[in-house]
């Protein structure tokens, strides 16, 4: 059994990974299954992206069909899996009213280097790159070097919240609103937020010839877990 449902089945390309949680979730409730067993797939749903507005309208729409009493039990369940989401969505919109800048869309493109949520608003795209840079609590984007054959380098300007900014070989320096910091080519460096602090930034990108940004290995969590 463990095999072939597990093993098989759930490794099956024919069906996406996210509508193989959603068909699990909505098969529990309409057999009226609301044991730890639904949490567990709650909780795959919730892994494999299954927002928590999607959640609600998935089990209001099953409801119709397989009765609303089995829908409740799996609303409250479903209310606790993603609780979470519901304290860091209000965080955000806190954080967002602190600034004029707006936090932008989810920063997917370069997501590969960062450790947590990161979102990007272009503020300038001519003349001067400038961008708005908004880190979950946790979240910072890994060791980098700007280079440049002539000028380049990187400005960054906090505008709300806490964060950080670390130079390779010195002490991480706490960034808060107002506070400027100069980043010259070749010195291999990391910013984002504090652990318990959303953080946006601008990020202005001087300009110059040939510019290029060389990504390194992700902070760990042992030289990030001394910061405050």
């Amino acid at each position: 059994m463990d095999d072939i449902l597990f093993g098989e089945d759930w490794n099956n390309q024919d069906i996406d990974h996210k509508t193989r949680c959603i068909i699990t979730v909505v098969a529990l409730m309409s057999s009226g299954i609301t044991d730890s067993s639904l949490k567990y797939h709650l909780e795959n749903a919730k892994k494999a992206g299954v927002t928590r507005k999607e959640i609600a309208a998935i089990i209001t729409h099953a409801a119709f069909y397989v009765g609303w009493p089995k829908a409740w039990a799996v609303f409250y369940m479903a209310k606790e899996v993603w609780a979470k989401d519901v304290i860091l969505a209000d965080a955000k919109s806190a954080h967002e009213a602190e600034m004029v800048f707006p936090i932008g869309a989810p920063n997917d493109a370069f997501a590969q280097y960062f450790i947590g949520q990161s979102y990007l608003a272009p503020v300038s795209t001519s003349q001067v790159g400038i961008f708005n840079v908004t880190f979950e609590p946790g979240c910072r984007n890994n060791w980098h070097i700007h280079h440049a054959d002539k000028g380049g380098g990187q400005i960054l300007i906090c505008v709300a919240g806490r964060g950080y900014y670390q130079e390779w070989g010195k002490e991480a320096v706490e960034m808060k609103p107002g506070d400027c910091i100069n980043i010259p080519v070749g010195v291999k460096h990391w910013h984002g937020a504090a652990p318990d602090s959303w953080f946006s930034h601008l990020a202005v990108e001087v300009p110059g010839e040939n510019n290029s940004n060389e990504w390194l290995e992700a902070v760990t969590d042992e030289q990030y877990s001394v910061l405050k």
